[in-house]
């Protein structure tokens, strides 16, 4: 069986609003001047542009609604309610995405046989997200929702891959689409700047008639349980509080130091194994595309697997422009910046978050 699995395109879709780290501070300054009035006893600290910065790399984040999160009297996305029978907002923006990415691989909705909605957030627990999505786009083959946090991306694609090369499918998407601005505490210095709104979709063809774009050489996913990211949203909320007690608010929280030293360890011990297993080294890929959760975290995990201060295209960013958008963030890399890649040279997709999980892609030019 000679199978070659290639990834043929890429869509994205960007919401329209723009936030900078100067608007958005502005705004959690005006919510602490509030705060610290009705709380002198226990005052909350101000942020800065240049904190931000410095502590992430983040300048701008693209999200769905701007005006709620940036109202200091709300700080949360004020986005309108749809009835049932309207697309839901997660698969609308999914379509708009795959829409691009089946341009890219020069693909029909026809063509697809098979759909995985992966993403770090879920808008609702069923029918599917994806289900949805199919239905909207008129494809054909099964679609399924699955969520891996941060690492969504990698596990789809991985999971697509398993079912392409054993010849269940023949034409796959993956598709991303991040509405992280839901989960966020924007009254949460430690946190509120980390994350923006995305959708990306990835479009996989198996044997492909006349060959271009990556194609995959190799996957590795790796999991170890750790509470150091967590979201406790869940549908047994309302059954942990009694009448009497109002429900708690659940929103992403994680402990940043122990995640970025612990992080930077596994995802450097995990990417050393996957190219020992395909008899690589970190000098034969030209490009790593990492996921985008904090600079100062990339540079130190690229520079310990090479070994030497990386030069920028070693392991591009857009983490300045978009934020972390979740699972979307390694793809989004990707997608930016590959055009330059020559036939036959190597890369190395790479995701991790919450969990622990990392996922991990070895592909070539085509």
């Amino acid at each position: 069986m000679n199978n070659n699995i290639v990834i043929a395109g890429t869509g994205v879709y960007v919401p329209p609003h723009k936030i900078s780290n100067e608007e958005l501070v502005n705004s959690f300054n005006a919510f602490v001047d509030i705060y610290n009035q009705q709380h002198p006893e226990t005052p909350r600290p101000y942020s800065s542009a240049s904190f931000i910065e410095k502590a992430s790399g983040i300048q701008n984040r693209y999200v769905i609604d701007k005006e709620g999160i940036l109202d200091p009297a709300r700080m949360y996305p004020k986005i309108a309610l749809r009835q049932d029978d309207e697309p839901s907002l997660q698969a609308e923006i999914a379509c708009i995405a795959i829409q691009a990415a089946l341009q890219d691989a020069k693909k029909t909705p026809a063509d697809i046989d098979g759909i995985i909605l992966a993403c770090s957030f879920l808008q609702r627990s069923y029918p599917a997200v994806a289900i949805e999505v199919q239905h909207l786009l008129g494809a054909k083959g099964f679609a399924f929702d699955m969520n891996v946090a941060c690492s969504s991306s990698t596990f789809g694609i991985a999971t697509a891959y398993n079912y392409l090369l054993n010849e269940q499918n023949k034409c796959m998407v993956v598709v991303n689409p991040e509405i992280t601005t839901g989960h966020i505490d924007f009254q949460d210095r430690d946190s509120h700047f980390i994350f923006g709104d995305i959708s990306i979709a990835t479009v996989l063809e198996r044997n492909p008639p006349a060959p271009s774009g990556f194609e995959i050489l190799g996957h590795k996913l790796s999991t170890s349980f750790s509470n150091n990211i967590r979201n406790n949203n869940g549908f047994l909320n309302r059954a942990e509080c009694d009448n009497a007690c109002p429900l708690p608010l659940h929103l992403f929280k994680q402990n940043g130091r122990k995640v970025f030293k612990e992080v930077v360890t596994l995802v450097e011990e995990h990417i050393t194994a996957h190219l020992a297993s395909l008899k690589l080294t970190a000098h034969d890929i030209k490009r790593f595309w990492l996921h985008q959760a904090n600079i100062n975290m990339n540079e130190l995990i690229i520079k310990k697997i090479l070994n030497h201060d990386p030069l920028p295209l070693h392991a591009p960013m857009i983490l300045h422009e978009y934020g972390n958008i979740a699972s979307a963030g390694s793809l989004m890399a990707f997608h930016h910046h590959r055009a330059d890649l020559q036939s036959g040279d190597l890369g190395l997709i790479c995701s991790f978050g919450a969990g622990y999980s990392i996922g991990s892609l070895i592909v070539k030019k085509c």
